[in-house]
């Protein structure tokens, strides 16, 4: 067995094609018929119409939504007055996603007093014009809605949308509104009266200036789009919603200019986000993962943020931002190398100081990057550049090493990756100590030696004495 069957073996899980068992026909073809009509009824079960019946579609939403089991699902039963005429209805909400006060003011209330728009006369009637000719009255009516007028006189929200179907109904609930259910009517208002408690903007973690702003993006997608709506002052910002997953149906925001980036990225990032064939989607990065084209090497493609005047700088260069509902960071895309290099601070410094800054995380990456592979090669097989000096503190500190220097440079590596992932998972009161005890252990590691006092070209350890001189 080669090492990559193994791995495979070890590592990951492909669902077998053949089994070895069969399922007798015992069933008869009525048996097939119902199964197959309850399997169509299934299906259209997900586009079901609101019902006439105020009882009916009560009853449907308490099925739907466990109310035996499930405590925060709020059904408010109440009577509309309009027109000298009574109404049934009922109000269904999530109780911890709403706000009560705007509930109870501006819902509950107009649809429940009598006042002067409901103390109509009784007629359905209502005169649109009116003419005489010879002693006739001609009056032209129109016939009452009572759809129409609830939305048009009895809600005073700024918010309120009519709705069909039951599946527009549990997308209203469950992301913090009420939804409103009238009898004979075979629709229903979606109203929206969000409250559910949220984090405040606060300063950046990440990726801190000096200079620059101070607001960072937070888990509510709204308050997200508004700082970079204040920022970017035009009309010509257009931000799309999009939702990803089956079950979450998580909200994503589709941020771009439209008289600035090109038409082709922005149908790019839609057509990929329309086709994820997912069932959730929690995070800015599962996302990021699922839309980014798939390499050997791991290159970047795209570039998070979470400052809002980063993406709102990259919106201005034509770049498409996502934002994800439920993460405090946005999607930058496309990215290219140069945006990893740079920070939010260099254009609120000089000239001189952005280049010098831009310079030195560039030597930085280098040094990051080629510095373990020049160690060991030089080290390895190529001493004669380094200076004598150098050579014997390298090649004495190496005397008590039993391991050759490619395995001591990974070892080296994957220390710190402890150590900096110790430090980041850890809880916060141990996460310092684990760090200052990793740095000392790394540190006294390194073997410190000396010239021997014999004056010969040979070093020796501290902790050992010299065969030579006995020092």
């Amino acid at each position: 067995m080669t090492f990559e069957n193994l791995w495979k073996k070890l590592f990951s899980y492909e669902p077998p094609t053949d089994y070895n068992f069969t399922i007798e026909n015992t069933k008869s073809s009525d048996d097939n018929f119902s199964n197959n009509e309850s399997t169509s009824e299934q299906e259209t079960e997900k586009e079901i119409k609101i019902f006439p019946s105020l009882s009916v579609n009560k009853e449907y939403m308490q099925t739907r939504y466990n109310t035996l089991i499930n405590s925060d699902i709020i059904f408010r039963e109440f009577t509309i007055n309009s027109r000298n005429k009574q109404y049934n209805a009922f109000l269904v909400a999530i109780d911890g996603m709403i706000d009560s006060n705007i509930l109870n003011d501006f819902v509950l209330k107009p649809l429940m007093l009598r006042n002067k728009n409901n103390l109509f006369d009784g007629a359905q009637t209502k005169v649109i014009s009116e003419a005489v000719a010879n002693n006739i009255t001609v009056k032209k009516v129109k016939k009452f809605d009572l759809a129409n007028y609830l939305l048009d006189c009895l809600m005073p929200q700024n918010s309120v949308k009519k709705i069909t179907s039951f599946n527009e109904v549990a997308n209203g609930i469950n992301s913090g509104n009420c939804v409103l259910f009238v009898d004979t009517l075979n629709l229903a208002f979606d109203i929206e009266v969000k409250g559910f408690k949220q984090r405040s903007v606060d300063k950046p973690n990440n990726e801190i200036v000096i200079k620059g702003p101070h607001e960072a993006f937070v888990e509510n997608i709204r308050t997200n789009t508004s700082l970079i709506r204040r920022i970017i002052n035009n009309e010509n910002l257009i931000i799309e919603n999009v939702e990803v997953g089956k079950i979450t149906k998580t909200k994503c925001a589709v941020c771009y200019m439209q008289n600035i980036t090109n038409d082709d990225l922005v149908n790019e990032v839609k057509y990929r986000l329309n086709n994820l064939d997912i069932d959730s989607l929690l995070s800015a990065g599962e996302l990021e993962q699922l839309i980014v084209d798939s390499n050997v090497l791991g290159i970047p493609e795209v570039l998070s943020t979470e400052r809002p005047d980063k993406a709102c700088k990259y919106l201005l260069r034509g770049r498409v931002v996502v934002i994800v509902n439920g993460t405090p960071y946005g999607i930058i895309m496309p990215a290219v190398l140069v945006d990893f290099l740079t920070s939010s601070e260099d254009s609120n410094l000089k000239v001189n100081f952005g280049n010098f800054l831009r310079i030195l995380r560039i030597i930085a990456s280098f040094i990051t990057l080629l510095l373990p592979g020049l160690y060991v090669a030089i080290t390895s097989f190529h001493q004669e550049i380094l200076p004598t000096s150098l050579l014997y503190s390298i090649l004495a500190s190496r005397a008590s090493v039993p391991f050759p220097i490619i395995v001591e440079i990974l070892t080296m590596e994957i220390s710190f990756e402890l150590i900096r992932e110790a430090g980041l998972r850890v809880p916060s009161p141990i996460g310092p100590t684990i760090g200052i005890v990793g740095a000392l252990v790394l540190g006294q590691a390194a073997v410190s030696a000396r010239y021997c006092k014999s004056n010969i070209n040979y070093y020796c350890c501290n902790n050992w004495y010299c065969f030579i001189c006995y020092s």
